[in-house]
This record gives C-alpha cells, sequence and structure tokens, in this order.
C-alpha cells in the first residue's frame, strides 16, 4: 500500500493513537533502506538533504539537526532552518535556547526541541547518564518540556529518562514526544541505524537494540579488499596483469607508419 509524507499536523494528529518510529540515517543507502522498511521518520545530516536524498526517501519526515555550537545567533539558526528546508526538510531539531525555538517557530519553521539527557550539554546534568530519576531533576525536565510547548517547538525529544516520568509528561502535552530511551509512553521510538545495524565500534547504550551485525561483514569485506589487493600487487610482479585483453589493440599497418616515424631508439 502506497502511503504519503506526513505533515507536522499528521504527527500532531496521531499522538496517543499510535508509535511511529523514527531513524537517525547518515547515508543514501540507508535512508532507503528506513523507507523500503516504511520508518516514519528520519534523523539527517543538514548535508544530505539533496534531490537523491527524497529520491530514496519520498515518504519519510526528515528532521535535519542544526547541530548545537555549529550556529550562534538566532540568525544563523535561522538561515541554516530555511536552507534545509528548502532542500526537502519537514522540520528542524533545535537543541539552541528558547529565544531561538521561538525566532524559528515566529518564521513557521517546525522544531523539535531535546529534554533529558542532552549531548551537548550533558555536563549539567552529570554527563552521559540517565536523567530525571529524582523528584526534582523530572520537575526540571517537566519545566524545560512545557517552556519548549509554550516557545511554539512541535515535537520534543526526551533522552535516557526513567518511563514513568516520560510517560507522565507526554500525557500532559500538547508536544509530540520522541523516544530515546525513554520508555513506550511518547509518541515515537527513536534509534540510531548505527546501533540498529551493528555497525558502531564503540558503547552501546543500554536503550540501543543491535538487530544485525553488520561490523562482521565489514570486517570480512576488509578482509577480502587486503586479499584482492595482494593478488593485484602479484599480478604486476609476475607480469600477469595487465594481459592482452586489458588493453588496446591498433592494426599492424597503423603501428608499423607509426613506428618508421619514429626516430631510433
Amino acid at each position: 500500500m502506497s502511503r504519503k509524507r506526513p505533515t507536522v499536523a499528521d504527527l500532531r494528529a496521531m499522538k496517543g493513537k499510535r508509535q511511529l518510529t523514527m531513524l537517525r540515517v547518515e547515508t543514501l543507502e540507508e535512508a532507503e533502506a528506513a523507507e523500503r522498511a516504511r520508518v516514519d521518520m528520519l534523523s539527517v545530516p543538514p548535508a544530505m538533504l539533496t534531490p537523491s536524498f527524497r529520491d530514496a526517501a519520498p515518504t519519510a519526515f526528515a528532521v535535519p539537526g542544526l547541530e548545537y555550537g555549529d550556529f550562534v545567533t538566532a540568525e544563523d539558526y535561522l538561515r541554516a532552518a530555511f536552507k534545509v528546508m528548502r532542500a526537502g526538510a519537514d522540520a528542524v531539531y533545535c537543541a539552541a535556547s528558547l529565544a531561538t525555538v521561538r525566532r524559528l517557530r515566529d518564521e513557521g519553521i517546525p522544531v523539535c526541541g531535546h529534554v533529558g539527557l542532552v549531548p551537548s550539554k550533558a555536563t549539567w546534568t552529570g554527563g552521559f547518564r540517565a536523567v530525571g530519576k529524582t523528584a526534582k531533576s523530572a520537575l526540571e525536565i517537566w519545566r524545560q518540556t512545557k517552556a519548549l510547548e509554550e516557545a511554539g517547538a512541535f515535537a520534543v525529544e526526551i533522552e535516557v529518562v526513567p518511563v514513568e516520568i516520560a510517560t507522565a509528561i507526554s500525557e500532559r502535552t500538547s508536544l509530540f514526544m520522541i523516544s530515546m530511551g525513554a520508555g513506550a509512553g511518547c509518541d515515537a521510538q527513536y534509534l540510531f541505524a548505527a546501533d540498529v545495524l551493528g555497525t558502531n565500534r564503540g558503547h552501546y547504550p543500554r536503550h540501543a537494540k543491535v538487530y544485525r551485525n553488520f561490523s562482521v561483514e565489514y570486517d570480512r569485506l576488509q578482509q577480502e579488499r587486503v586479499a584482492a589487493f595482494s593478488e593485484f600487487v602479484a599480478d604486476v610482479h609476475a607480469k600477469n596483469y595487465p594481459g592482452p585483453e586489458h588493453g588496446v589493440g591498433i592494426p599492424r599497418d597503423e603501428l608499423d607508419r607509426f613506428l618508421k616515424e619514429l626516430p631510433g631508439v
């Protein structure tokens, strides 16, 4: 069955009705695979937003990240947001100030904010660890969520927050809540393709689930690369490459005419 690309209004209308899916993809191959698998939403690097991306994933709701620190002023964020929206984005991720979120919203740019463990600001919450495990910390997440709602965001990524806290907040806000390690009480479940595919060579977070082990296949392919390159080197040294089939010929009379015109060796 064919499907259409959802709008912000569609996502908001689906809040609380069914769980949507979201992946972070970083290649066109991953985007195409996500499209074919009917993943609803994609987080993408801004540079991926080209006509080729929309050819690969025409119906996925695309949310490029305006990465914190790459821009400074609200005007910087606004210029970047307009650029990616023209390139095919459906919304933007922005972890900047509430003033910046308001500025984007004032110009009609749909914004997804971030609460809980925010990697770019993790030093404020104790590093890369769960947030909201005390009543005080959980209430701060609630306040941040409501502030983003009032600033005009349409969605919020809530990361590594206790399931009960994330569920209670999701039930009490109009924002479309995207869970990364915050349980099934939100509106969408978000993972990185690198974790799903097993290509992450580093630490796997608790909330990640590995569905395939691509790293083993990549190791095998690397061994095959080394073997193929080694065979090429050996062929050249043994004069087995290039062979007659790898070159371009010339009629004998043309060759003789050419050689006759050359000076002697």
